[in-house]
């Protein structure tokens, strides 16, 4: 089976929020991704909405011909926004307002009493939900529990250890073999980067791949056709070689 890939243009907003400008646009970068053969595009409004903006997630569920992928905090006011533009899929993440970016997983474990509701207002609107955890068996576990159809699993140890990686993804490749036995949806990201995704793309359960930070820093220097063409290349091969 192919592996999706979902591009993150949070940073293509990173950059325009730098400055105040109008440019660069990250929707211009969405339709450029698609047009090098990305499935989906993904984007984080955070709260204090330090890259994406809301005018963004309502243009981008306009004009994204494939699979729009909202990452939100599990939060009322980020629930009417998702009911309001009605992405095709909602990713809840963890949010800390002095992060520079999502530093982990969803303690679904402890969380499920306000998970709950959100979810189901979601899957209410034929909103797919994904949960972003680590690749832990009772945070797995306890997303199944709750319905939703798929996880992402958090690649970030993986990434921070590569080179040194081998515990990092034998966790990751657990976790994706239990998260499907559970009958879930796998999904994949974080830090990940054309040298590191092939042996995530070669793990059989994961059927998408959401890759937004390495991907925009190579677009700025050789642009967005030739860095999602690169990352799918990348992909393709370490799919290949599983």
């Amino acid at each position: 089976m192919s592996i999706a890939l979902h591009v993150n243009v949070d940073h293509v907003a990173t950059l325009r929020q730098a400055r105040g400008t109008a440019y660069p646009d990250p929707i211009e970068a969405a339709l450029a991704a698609e047009r090098a053969g990305a499935e989906g595009i993904t984007v984080h409004l955070r709260e204090d909405r330090r890259h994406i903006q809301d005018r963004d997630v309502r243009v981008l569920r306009e004009v994204v011909r494939g699979v729009m992928n909202l990452e939100m905090a599990a939060t009322e006011p980020m629930l009417r926004v998702a009911l309001a533009t009605r992405p095709h899929h909602v990713t809840l993440v963890p949010e800390r307002r002095e992060e520079r970016t999502t530093e982990g997983g969803l303690d679904v474990v402890g969380q499920r009493a306000g998970l709950v509701d959100i979810v189901k207002s979601l899957q209410s609107a034929q909103i797919k939900v994904s949960l972003f955890v680590a690749p832990d068996r009772a945070q797995l576990e306890a997303s199944r529990a709750l319905g939703v159809e798929q996880i992402e699993l958090h690649t970030g140890e993986y990434a921070e250890a590569f080179g040194h990686h081998a515990a990092a993804l034998a966790a990751l490749a657990d976790g994706a073999r239990f998260a499907l036995s559970l009958g879930l949806r796998v999904a994949a990201g974080h830090g990940l980067t054309v040298a590191n995704v092939g042996h995530v793309a070669a793990l059989a359960e994961v059927v998408e791949l959401n890759i937004g930070h390495a991907l925009i820093a190579d677009a700025v220097i050789v642009g967005i056709d030739a860095a999602v063409r690169a990352m799918r290349g990348a992909i393709a091969h370490g799919r290949r070689g599983r």
